[in-house]
């Protein structure tokens, strides 16, 4: 499972994810002194870094490196997710407690997503999760309705 990245190691990778092409060390530092003052040697040993955990590939090309994302931040949102959801002495708890901090657009998000990787249209587990999705918070600020 993969570590959270730090708050530098982010920084960077999300420039690698956004770009989605091969970076050097150079754009990646021109991109980040338009926020903070940094070192050209500081983010090479950030990238080296991602490069050795297995984040970036590199390949050489004249006398610089040019680096690649491994995987995308989705893989890397829905592995931590995972992780964290699995540490959890209560897994069904702790997913209806995520989707209740979700904002309406989150949740038709995750109806989408479920209803993707759904084997059915319809099926069992669909419903569940979007059934979840639904109730674990009122839209609109509308009272849950009273179990008649």
């Amino acid at each position: 499972m993969p570590r959270q990245l730090g708050e530098l190691e982010d920084a960077v990778m999300t420039r690698v994810w956004q770009w989605n092409r091969p970076v050097t060390v150079r754009e990646v530092l021109e991109d980040l002194q338009q926020e903070r003052s940094i070192a050209y040697t500081t983010v090479m040993t950030v990238m080296d870094n991602l490069h050795q955990k297995g984040w970036v590939r590199r390949e050489v090309d004249g006398r610089a490196y040019r680096y690649t994302a491994v995987s995308t931040r989705a893989a890397y949102s829905a592995a931590l997710m995972n992780e964290a959801w699995s540490r959890s002495d209560n897994p069904a708890a702790a997913l209806v407690a995520f989707f209740g901090m979700m904002s309406p657009e989150q949740r038709e998000a995750l109806q989408d997503a479920v209803r993707m990787v759904s084997p059915t249209p319809a099926g069992p587990a669909a419903e569940a999760a979007e059934a979840a999705a639904e109730d674990a918070a009122p839209a609109d600020g509308a009272e849950p309705e009273s179990g008649r």
